[in-house]
């Protein structure tokens, strides 16, 4: 049973870092395509990052040069780091995995797994 469990959220002011951590089981994070999604109140789930089996990333216009995505093979963790957040970026984030370790890293297929999402709450 593949588990993913989100931790790092907080509450903080326009311009400060966090750092979100999505602990997997039952799937190794380096050999499957991972990402980050994000909702805010009223608004449609974004892609924010997401990092293939090859380690190359992809990003949201809005986050490029602020977050950086990762992973750690001996935890078995996706991070997500946030700098230089702005309120924008508020909304519950999730970490998500698909499934098909052949899966191409991209949108164009689904994704299998899904974390029950941290929140972060960025303030002006």
């Amino acid at each position: 049973q593949v588990q993913l469990e989100e931790s790092g959220g907080g509450a903080v002011k326009s311009g400060e870092s966090l750092m979100l951590a999505c602990k997997a089981s039952g799937i190794q994070v380096g050999s499957h395509c991972m990402g980050w999604f994000r909702q805010g109140e009223g608004k449609a789930r974004e892609g924010v990052a997401r990092e293939g089996r090859d380690y190359r990333d992809w990003y949201e216009d809005s986050v490029k040069g602020r977050f950086l995505i990762y992973k750690n093979d001996l935890v078995n963790t996706l991070y997500l780091q946030l700098r230089n957040l702005k309120p924008e970026d508020s909304g519950m984030y999730y970490c998500a995995g698909k499934g098909d370790e052949s899966a191409t890293c991209d949108d164009s297929d689904s994704w299998d797994y899904w974390g029950r999402g941290t929140q972060v709450t960025v303030s002006s």
